[in-house]
């Protein structure tokens, strides 16, 4: 390596001078590199993770429930889909119990992601106390429910704007019509 001075003497020998024994936190050490990112993993842009995007999908997502799970479904304007994750304490109260239904959960979103509803965020809350769901169990309810929550969303979307072409019309009419319950061409003031 050209342009570099190496130590040839003391403790450190072969590391560049002015480079230091402490690394950043967060980054690769030559005795610890930075493992890499499995391909099999859950990137992070496929979580919800900011408060906002939970309250969103809690005031405005539909809900379909099962023996294991409560979907909440809400669309978030991305191309692909996210997930959120809300298992309380008041559900278990063992930590280690908490954590194995959130991996269950999380397994389940990565192994069918392709054949869940594009660009839709889901919460996924326990459907019950106590519940000691299998892999397979959690993937079948996750994807008929998700199915099941996005079609709700959809035609909750559709019947709200519905109404609200109905009362634009409404006021569209009323516009034209100069006085509320009389004809045009007639003199109110005549009876």
């Amino acid at each position: 390596m050209e342009g570099r001075e190496w130590i040839a003497s003391g403790p450190r020998v072969g590391t560049p001078v002015g480079l230091s024994g402490r690394y950043r936190r967060g980054s690769a050490s030559p005795r610890h590199p930075r493992p890499m990112r499995s391909p099999l993993g859950h990137p992070p842009h496929h979580r919800i993770r900011r408060q906002r995007d939970f309250d969103r999908a809690y005031r405005e997502g539909s809900r379909a429930k099962a023996r294991f799970l409560l979907v909440v479904a809400v669309e978030n304007g991305l191309g692909h889909s996210r997930l959120g994750l809300s298992v309380g304490r008041r559900i278990w109260r063992g930590a280690v119990q908490r954590n194995r239904v959130r991996r269950l959960f999380r397994e389940a979103f990565r192994l069918n992601f392709g054949a869940l509803p594009e660009g839709v965020d889901l919460v996924l809350i326990p459907a019950a106390p106590q519940i000691r769901p299998t892999l397979n169990e959690v993937s079948a309810e996750l994807l008929m429910l998700s199915h099941k929550a996005h079609g709700r969303f959809l035609e909750k979307r559709r019947a709200s704007e519905a109404a609200l072409a109905a009362e634009s019309a409404l006021a569209a009419e009323a516009a034209q019509d100069p006085l509320p319950g009389t004809q045009a061409g007639t003199n109110p003031e005549v009876t």
